[in-house]
Formats: structure tokens, sequence, C-alpha cells
């Protein structure tokens, strides 16, 4: 039987002792709930926050923003300008927060894209499985909804 605790434990646990018993559990870092059971996975937020830069086209759910009443271009030139927001703030030449500012067409742009704190269920599917799966800090590639395409970036 191999020891269970030479191998790293998945992203977002603790091993810890119990003080009463002298037993080893495992705490969720992001949760504060503990188990018994070594995890096999990493620990899952719970909840986590982004801010967002939505670039809408036609073909969304709703064509129509703070920034213009009948948003006309086409899926292929909101994706063209989302790629080129991501270019301009990987390279830092402006900010995250500046472009969601200026250019979102998402209402919590005068939020600098702030969408606060969300658990799962709460957000589109796929919106929700980019946003889950960043890292703090980290910036998703396009993200492809029935609002339109969305840049997110994970703050908490």
């Amino acid at each position: 039987m191999s020891n269970d605790h030479e191998a790293p434990l998945p992203e977002g646990w603790e091993m810890r002792t119990s003080r009463s018993t002298g037993m080893t559990y495992f705490m969720n870092m992001y949760t504060k709930k503990s188990q018994w059971e070594r995890p096999e996975a990493p620990a899952d937020p719970g909840e986590v926050r982004c801010s967002h830069i939505l670039v809408k086209h036609a073909e969304s759910r709703r064509p129509t923003s703070w920034r213009e009443e009948n948003i006309t271009r086409s899926k292929a030139e909101a994706l063209d300008i989302l790629k080129s927001y991501r270019k301009q703030i990987v390279a830092g030449d402006v900010t995250f927060v500046d472009i969601a500012t200026k250019y979102s067409d998402c209402s919590s742009a005068k939020r600098g894209g702030d969408l606060g704190l969300f658990g799962r269920g709460q957000m589109q599917l796929r919106f929700e499985e980019e946003a889950f799966k960043l890292k703090v800090g980290q910036i998703s590639k396009p993200v492809d909804t029935d609002s339109g395409y969305h840049l997110i970036l994970r703050t908490v």
C-alpha cells in the first residue's frame, strides 16, 4: 500500500491534523469545509469573482447596449474586436478595466466590468465553465455565449 501523504494535494486543499483525535483531515481553502477522505480533484471555490468585457453583435440575444441602440456588427467583427482588446491588455498597452469601462457592451462597464461574486448556475454555462477554470488574475480567450463574445478576468 502506497503512502497517501507523499503525493501533492490537488490545488486548493490543505492537509490538517485534528487536535482532538490526531487524525489527518483535508480542508478546502475556498469554502473552509473539511473532509476525512483525501481529495481527488482541485477544490471548487464555490464562488468566483470576475470582470468581463462584452462585445455584442447582430446575432446577440439583445443586440443593443448602453453604447449603441442598434448593434449591427457581424459575429466575426465582434470576435476580431475582442481579440484586439485582449492583445492590447496582454501587451500591457491598456488595462482590462480601461477597455471594459470604455467599450464593454454590458452595463457592468460602469464598474470596470466587475460582475461581483457568483456561484454555479448563475451565469450562462459557457461563461461559468470558463470563469471557474481561470486562476485569479488570468484572462480567458474569447468566450462565445448568447449575449456575444466575452473576455473574462478572474479577480477572486
